[in-house]
C-alpha cells in the first residue's frame, strides 16, 4: 500500500539540497563582498595619500618661491645696462629657499638663457651662465646668517641676486639697451615659479643707474 512516504523524503531531500546550495551561494556572495570592500579600501587609502601628495607638491610649488621687491640697472657710459641687481624675499606662506638651489631663466630680445647659482661649483654646463647673489637683510631670529647657510628662513630676509652682463660666463647674455624689456623666471627647488619682467626706460642719458 503506497502511503506517500517515499514522496515526502524525496521533498525534504530536494529542500535540504537547495538550502544547502543556497547557503553556498550566500557564503560565496559574503567573500566576494570581502573582497570587494577590502580592495575599495586599499583603493580608497591609496588615492587619499596621493591625493594628499599632489596637494603638498601643489602648495609648494604656489607658495615655496621667492618675490621682487626691487630691481635696479647700473648704466655705463655709453648708455646700456650692463648689471642688474633684484633685490628678492620669501613669498609669504612660503618655507626655506636654498638660493643655491635656485634657477632662473633670462629671456631677452635676444633669446633665452639659464643661469645657475655662480656658488654651485660644477653644476653649470658650457651652455647655462651664471648669477651671484649678496644677503642683505637676515631675520634676528636667524641661528645663522644668509651667507653661511645659502637659505632664506625668515620674512624678513632680503637678498640681491646679481646679473652681470659682463662675465665671460655670461656671453650669453648681452647689455641691454633704452626700452628693452627682459622676463626673469625664477624657479625654487620645490618647484615654486616667480617671473618679473624688466622694462629699461627709453632714455638713459645722464644716468648712473635706473629702476627696472
Amino acid at each position: 500500500m503506497f502511503d506517500g512516504t517515499d514522496d515526502r523524503r524525496d521533498r525534504d531531500r530536494d529542500r535540504g539540497q537547495v538550502g544547502i546550495g543556497t547557503l553556498i551561494v550566500f557564503i560565496a556572495m559574503v567573500l566576494v563582498a570581502a573582497i570587494a570592500a577590502g580592495v575599495l579600501i586599499n583603493t580608497a587609502g591609496f588615492l587619499q595619500s596621493s591625493a594628499e601628495q599632489s596637494g603638498e607638491q601643489a602648495s609648494e610649488q604656489v607658495t615655496n618661491r621667492l618675490v621682487e621687491t626691487s630691481t635696479t640697472g647700473n648704466v655705463t657710459d655709453d648708455g646700456k645696462i650692463d648689471f642688474v641687481n633684484m633685490t628678492v624675499r620669501l613669498a609669504p606662506g612660503s618655507n626655506d629657499v636654498n638660493l643655491n638651489d635656485t634657477t632662473i631663466q633670462w629671456v631677452s630680445n635676444d633669446g633665452s638663457t639659464q643661469l645657475v647659482s655662480d656658488r654651485l661649483e660644477g653644476a653649470a654646463s658650457d651652455s647655462a651662465g651664471k648669477f651671484n647673489w649678496s644677503a642683505l637683510r637676515d631675520g634676528p631670529d636667524d641661528d645663522s646668517s644668509i651667507s653661511d647657510d645659502e637659505t632664506l628662513n625668515d620674512p624678513v630676509d632680503r637678498a640681491i641676486i646679481e646679473f652681470n652682463m659682463n662675465k665671460s660666463e655670461n656671453e650669453n647674455l648681452n647689455k641691454l639697451d633704452p626700452g628693452d624689456n627682459v622676463e626673469v623666471q625664477i624657479d625654487t627647488r620645490s618647484g615654486g615659479q616667480t617671473t618679473v619682467t624688466l622694462v629699461v626706460p627709453d632714455s638713459l642719458s645722464n644716468k648712473d643707474s635706473v629702476e627696472l
